[in-house]
């Protein structure tokens, strides 16, 4: 539920946010999320961000410590210098490039310039087919602003909801 979310969310966020700097980036999961049960938050500290991972003991800390590196990186050099805003206003954005990454718990690509390049393509189809959609649109806006004298034929309504 969302009320046990937020509680995981706080917890993890006091458990982590409350350690040195100079101290290990891994610690046991609180007991909201497995606690003794063998989870482990593994996180990296970029100024005001934390980037948090909770993995099962069969996990590499390394490895996933090597994996939130790739994810910042990216993320910085997508959005040129990364802060809490572009997290906040281009999540959908942020969460295209973690499941670049990583898809079902599973480590899909880790180097960034082959996300990047995938999330250049995205982007290109994204603008191309904006451009698709809003061709009818503009060719009406065309035509009307060539005078009152032209008329537009009457085009057939279709209606598909009996299909």
């Amino acid at each position: 539920s969302e009320e046990i979310q937020q509680q995981i969310l706080r917890e993890t966020y006091h458990l982590v946010s409350k350690r040195d700097d100079n101290v290990c980036n891994f610690l046991e999961g609180g007991s909201l999320i497995g606690g003794d049960s063998g989870y482990k938050l593994i996180y990296r500290h970029y100024a005001t961000l934390y980037f948090v991972f909770c993995v099962d003991a069969s996990e590499s800390e390394l490895g996933i410590l090597d994996l939130i590196q790739v994810f910042v990186e990216t993320l910085d050099k997508h959005f040129e210098n990364v802060c809490e805003l572009d997290l906040i206003f281009h999540i959908d954005k942020v969460h295209h490039i973690l499941s670049e990454i990583v898809m079902g718990g599973m480590v899909l690509e880790t180097n960034m310039t082959e996300v990047l390049t995938h999330l250049d393509a995205q982007a290109k189809l994204e603008k191309s087919e904006a451009g698709i959609t809003a061709a009818p649109a503009r060719a009406i806006s065309a035509v009307k602003s060539m005078g009152p004298n032209v008329s537009i034929p009457h085009m057939p309504h279709f209606n598909f909801k009996g299909h």
